[in-house]
């Protein structure tokens, strides 16, 4: 009996996705609920949402060592901040448009980016965001792994004593090791939590994590005056190496929410109309320069006090003496990583997984998944353990997340310029399946932004590859790769238009006809009015 039970669950229909009756697409295999746009109902993020939401996203851990990183190879903080302010602004300003495609579609991105990148080759930015995701869940899951060490260290200080089994060149202790399961056990249980509900996390965080970064800050002010601390602070590079080490923070700050600012649509597919995620263009750069500013002061002040630059937040807490402020502020950082980490990495990983495979994974087996594969099949210690490999890791996907970005927003804003039709994003052949499910121009565009940078990257990873003048290309890869793919995109389809793309006015999921008593539209409407918009509704461009 035991025998069956266990060839039963190893049979692929067992975790099958029972199907939808609310499935846009021609059948379970290419949909599922979670896939399917967004009923009325469940669009409930406001725009005190989306303040909460990047509130506690830019009080994280991460974007700590972004600023202080950047000191620690040798900028000065009046280098520094500018670099931060303006690449949030432009993130911010990508990240607008792209989430208005979101809101006004109430679709996931890699449902949406069919209609940019053709059917089929969409599946490549899905997987390389599912890759780049799990990565990111990696290194937040090592960070708040270091929290629950310092909350651990101050309740039990025998901790520090913990015999160490690993060798020296592995980065990590045993004791690291053992928080690392324990914080990846503690945020487990959050991805059970439905999109719509986890919203409040955010909340939470933002009330929370904000008023402990202030009281870091008063600590610095207090224990070193500004004179000698930030504001005394100078570079440590000059001439030519400060434009480009300048360069280099900006891509790292444009790579920080590059992720974000291509599918940020998972997020405003709930929101209750488009201008609620207009705040956005405003909260983002402010409250991540502040963030970095006392990222950037705390560090300077640690480094007056201790000697050194301690570029990540939870070294710097390891150098108190006091046991219940460590403790605290470790409790504190441990809530603002556990939020990013879930909304930014599980979540996003778990809304492109669930296109990969739509018979079987929703986006909470998406995020179990994640977990699982991120959390443990990656070595975040190898990647955080340098402040320049940190930096290099931050650059290093831009080469991939500009030109998504910038091909994303050239197809719906000046291409199509809004005319798009939502239910043939879920037919493997409807309109967007352009040439055998590719859309050439896109790939184009991929080929002649991508392989430039890619020497740089590589020199990056490995400094003995010589690369001479290309490593300098990868310093400028976010918006090098923006640019070039954005330009590539709409001469090419302003030259070579895809005429069956081409739509005289939006065909919307609030356009069907929704059921009120099970707020989902009514089953097949949108199968049977998609094939007369393919017939009726393309035009000449």
């Amino acid at each position: 009996m035991r025998r069956r039970s266990v060839q039963r669950y190893l049979k692929p229909s067992t975790w099958a996705l029972e199907p939808a009756p609310s499935t846009f697409a021609p059948s379970s295999r290419w949909s599922n609920k979670d896939m399917d746009p967004v009923p009325p109902k469940l669009r409930t993020w406001d725009t005190y949402n989306y303040i909460a939401y990047w509130i506690s996203d830019a009080t994280n851990a991460a974007m700590w060592e972004l600023a202080s990183s950047m000191l620690a190879i040798g900028l000065s903080w009046r280098q520094a901040l500018p670099a931060i302010a303006v690449g949030h602004i432009i993130i911010a300003v990508v990240m607008v448009m792209n989430g208005t495609i979101g809101a006004r579609l109430h679709v996931a991105f890699p449902v949406l980016n069919r209609s940019s990148f053709g059917f089929w080759f969409s599946y490549f930015s899905v997987i390389s965001r599912v890759v780049l995701s799990m990565f990111w869940f990696g290194i937040q899951t090592y960070t708040g792994s270091e929290c629950v060490y310092q909350m651990l260290k101050a309740i039990w200080p025998g901790i520090q004593r913990m015999p160490n089994a690993l060798p020296p060149g592995a980065n990590i202790t045993t004791a690291g090791l053992m928080c690392y399961f324990l914080y990846w056990l503690i945020q487990f249980p959050f991805m059970f939590i439905s999109p719509q509900r986890i919203r409040w996390l955010f909340l939470l965080k933002a009330l929370i994590v904000p008023p402990v970064w202030l009281a870091m800050l008063i600590w610095a002010v207090v224990k070193v005056p500004t004179l000698k601390g930030l504001f005394g602070q100078h570079a440590d590079i000059a001439g030519a190496s400060v434009s480009w080490a300048w360069l280099r923070a900006l891509n790292s700050a444009l790579g920080g929410y590059a992720t974000l600012a291509v599918n940020i649509p998972d997020f405003t597919r709930y929101a209750k109309n488009e201008r609620a995620q207009y705040v956005q263009i405003i909260i983002i750069p402010v409250a991540f320069t502040l963030a970095a500013f006392v990222g950037m002061m705390v560090t300077s002040a640690g480094t007056v006090l201790y000697g050194k630059v301690l570029w990540d937040p939870l070294t710097l807490i390891n150098e108190w003496e006091s046991r219940a402020a460590a403790f605290f502020a470790a409790a504190t950082f441990m809530l603002a990583t556990l939020g990013t980490n879930i909304s930014a990495n599980s979540l996003s990983a778990a809304n492109d997984m669930t296109v990969l495979f739509p018979q079987y994974i929703n986006i909470r087996r998406g995020q179990v998944v994640c977990a699982v594969l991120g959390g443990w099949a990656l070595c975040p210690w190898e990647i955080l353990a340098s402040a320049q490999g940190f930096l290099n890791f931050m650059s290093g996907y831009t080469v991939f997340l500009g030109p998504f970005a910038g091909i994303m927003v050239t197809d719906y804003w000046f291409i199509h310029r809004g005319r798009v039709d939502v239910p043939s994003m879920y037919r493997p052949h409807g309109r967007y399946r352009y040439t055998y499910g590719f859309n050439w121009r896109a790939v184009l565009a991929i080929l002649l932004s991508v392989p430039p940078a890619m020497p740089g990257l590589i020199n990056s990873i490995n400094p003995k590859i010589a690369v001479r003048g290309a490593a300098f290309l990868f310093d400028i890869a976010w918006i090098f790769g923006f640019t070039v793919a954005s330009g590539v995109y709409y001469v090419s389809s302003t030259l070579f238009p895809a005429k069956e793309t081409y739509l005289d006015q939006a065909v919307l999921p609030d356009d069907e006809v929704w059921d009120l008593a099970k707020d989902e539209p009514l089953e097949g409407s949108f199968v049977e009015k998609d094939s007369v918009h393919a017939d009726a509704k393309s035009v000449e461009h």
